[in-house]
């Protein structure tokens, strides 16, 4: 999920004794980190002390179609606990709304969350979905030189900054013996990069689905690469530390629930088409194509999870693209750092 969201385990995921050498170095933080927020809770009061309201932020998908169906509602009016819902046009934004405590939970791709830990949001992930790497790609023009990876280097490749996109491109270009500075960035936004790109003023375009699919079907772009291979480009729900604390019942039932649906949609495909494409006001064509190649299964995190984006993390900051090393245990779901 950043983005606009309605793989196999990537050759560049840690492997697993490496992530147990960060794990046991970085537990002791985490733990002392969760003792605080524990306690920080407690001395607010109890989430049951009086009625208790999930604030939503979505984007224009998944999260509408649950919205819709009202099913969440349902779910958690046993427990005394309503549901606000708040539409934002990005992932980042979403975050931002998080940091000043106007939402609890909300959608989003890998890179963003990285970023707002970086600023200090008090960000932890609540769920991730299973890998979905064909669902971003670079695209260049049906007839562009352009035939292999390799090719891209010189060239001006136009992404979102800060977007799951800009991981994909990194990785890619080292898989293919290339650096990020190998290419000429362009930051531009997915519908300032479709018009970038049908004027030819770039010569290669990152975007992930629904964009996608749509600039195949109506602009008769070449997929030159998908994240199959290279990276996972998990989608995430998060929600903040103090409400995961107060609230861990009720973010095992929003994830159970998003869950159902995305089991739902990989059985009934047509169905989820024609419902997502009156979400995001799109030809059903457009989405039908984009599920052909989604994976679909939304879970906890796990260790391994949080070692990915631990991964993304140490990228970035190699990169310089954030401003401090991170430890990605530090936005664990409190359970997880429970169970250690």
């Amino acid at each position: 999920m950043t983005e606009f969201h309605i793989s196999d385990l990537s050759a560049s995921a840690p492997a697993v004794p490496a992530r147990r050498r960060w794990l046991q170095t970085s537990l002791a933080a985490a733990a002392v980190l969760a003792t605080t927020g524990a306690a920080w809770g407690q001395g607010q009061g109890t989430a049951a002390a009086g009625p208790r309201v999930l604030r939503v932020g979505h984007q224009k998908g998944w999260l509408s179609v649950l919205k819709n169906r009202g099913t969440l509602e349902k779910r958690l009016a046993p427990l005394g606990v309503s549901v606000r819902w708040i539409e934002f046009n990005a992932g980042p934004v979403q975050l931002e709304a998080l940091n000043v405590g106007s939402i609890d939970f909300g959608d989003v791709g890998e890179a963003p969350p990285i970023f707002a830990q970086a600023a200090g949001a008090p960000l932890v992930y609540a769920g991730a979905t299973v890998p979905r790497p064909a669902l971003e790609a670079v695209l260049v023009p049906k007839d562009s030189p352009i035939r292999s990876v390799a090719d891209l280097k010189g060239k001006r490749v136009a992404y979102n900054k800060g977007s799951n996109v800009q991981y994909f491109l990194v990785k890619l270009l080292q898989k293919h013996g290339l650096q990020y500075g190998d290419v000429q960035s362009v930051f531009l936004a997915p519908a300032d990069a479709r018009a970038a790109f049908e004027r030819g003023s770039v010569d290669a375009w990152l975007i992930w689905d629904p964009f996608l699919a749509a600039a195949q079907k109506s602009l008769d772009a070449r997929l030159l690469a998908d994240a199959t291979g290279v990276v996972n480009n998990r989608a995430y729900y998060f929600t903040s530390r103090d409400f995961a604390t107060k609230n861990a019942d009720v973010l095992r039932i929003a994830i159970e629930e998003l869950n159902a649906i995305d089991l739902w949609a990989s059985r009934n495909q047509a169905a989820a088409a024609a419902e997502l494409a009156q979400v995001l006001g799109l030809e059903t064509a457009v989405t039908a194509l984009y599920l052909s190649r989604a994976r679909f299964g939304t879970t906890a995190v796990t260790p391994e999870i949080l070692a990915e984006q631990q991964q993304i993390a140490d990228t970035f900051f190699d990169l310089k693209l954030i401003p401090k090393k991170l430890n990605l245990l530090h936005a664990a779901p409190v359970d997880l750092l429970a169970s250690r």
